[in-house]
């Protein structure tokens, strides 16, 4: 029985040109755990005109090349002019995947490596389709009650301190919500940086679970806590301790 690829309005799907069909069946079969849908419809010549295979949700549609009416696999042509891009599971399941099509026949051009967009590595299979195969990030703790939420620098000279910490630390910055406010890419836990302070110093910020018990207990400890303001990221309060410390409480 044959099968014809059967979505939703709106739906892309891809349909390449292989060198060999039957090989490739079998190397998506073996390198990403594909599953045949239903038997290839095969030409008067022998070669395979249709064929499906289910990764994941999706539907990978091939044909061996037919020269004649320009349909080439990229070897053929020369190199890819697209990627085929696979979402895994999770990060272990790019290097098994990678592991996987190298086995089978693939070309590794880019090792699995952690990127700010999850995990990623690149594979070229043997009709020469370039495949990325990713992951997401993985999700953020929750903060908990205490944690230390975020970092601010309070400096006097923003671009003098830009330049300090990017030449010592590495660090990148990007324009802030407040006037010379830097937020610093990248760190954890998060941090930001701005100038025109009158004091220098690092004032943290802690998670609490309820900002207005929380104040109330500086209060009663003999500090000093100011009116929560309402930001994009939560409710937050300038406090001093008991012993003249500057900190900020967040209730996100």
């Amino acid at each position: 029985m044959t099968t014809t690829f059967d979505a939703p309005a709106h739906t892309l799907g891809s349909y390449i040109a292989v060198n060999d069909a039957r090989s490739a069946l079998d190397f998506y079969e073996r390198a990403f755990g594909a599953r045949r849908r239903g038997e290839p419809i095969v030409m008067a010549d022998g070669r395979i005109g249709h064929a499906e295979l289910a990764i994941g949700d999706s539907v990978l549609m091939l044909a061996d090349e037919f020269a004649e009416i320009g349909l080439l696999s990229p070897r053929t042509r020369g190199g890819p002019s697209q990627s085929l891009y696979l979402r895994v599971s999770e990060a272990a399941a790019v290097d098994a995947t990678v592991h996987d099509a190298v086995e089978a026949g693939a070309r590794l051009e880019r090792p699995a490596a952690d990127q700010p967009y999850g995990r990623n590595a690149v594979v070229v299979d043997p009709s020469g389709h370039r495949w990325m195969i990713a992951s997401s990030p993985a999700a953020a703790p929750t903060p908990r009650h205490g944690d230390l939420a975020y970092l601010t620098y309070a400096v006097a000279d923003s671009a003098r301190a830009r330049a300090f910490y990017g030449a010592v630390l590495g660090w990148a910055f990007v324009p802030g919500r407040v006037e010379d406010g830097w937020q610093i890419e990248g760190t954890n836990p998060p941090a930001g940086l701005h100038g025109g302070a009158a004091q220098p110093g690092i004032e943290p910020v802690y998670q609490v679970d309820d900002l207005a018990a929380a104040l109330a207990a500086v209060r009663d400890h003999g500090g000093q806590a100011g009116e929560p303001q309402q930001q994009p990221y939560g409710r937050i309060a300038q406090c001093v301790d008991n012993q003249g410390t500057h900190f900020q409480l967040l209730e996100s």
